[in-house]
């Protein structure tokens, strides 16, 4: 059952664009939760030098079936040239929370068609 469910993260330069992709996924029914966190600093190579920014940490909850659409929404919204998306499953969790986001993410709840 945990095996089709995932968290995704993204990483955004300003708070705002965290809010914005959380409004867009959860109203999509993407995602059933949320949280951003920050700011962070992140360090990473960009262009050939050691870059350091205080960004925004988001951390989507949702299913396997969902990432391409995730994917899709997030690179029509994010700033960043090449954002960071990835997804790692949930290999454990509470049976109910569980069983609450997977009756968020319903198909019939997204209207059967992801925009």
């Amino acid at each position: 059952m945990t095996e089709e469910y995932i968290q995704v993260i993204t990483t955004c330069e300003k708070k705002e664009d965290a809010e914005q992709i959380a409004k867009n996924l959860i109203e999509k029914r993407l995602a059933g939760c949320i949280q951003i966190l920050g700011p962070i600093l992140s360090t990473y190579w960009w262009k050939g030098s050691v870059e350091r920014a205080e960004e925004w940490l988001c951390f989507i909850k949702s299913k396997k079936s969902c990432f391409a659409d995730i994917e899709k929404t997030i690179k029509k919204i994010h700033p960043y040239e090449i954002p960071e998306i990835i997804a790692l499953p949930i290999v454990q969790g509470s049976k109910d929370y569980l069983t609450w986001l997977g009756g968020e993410l319903e198909e019939k709840k997204r209207g059967g068609v992801n925009k």
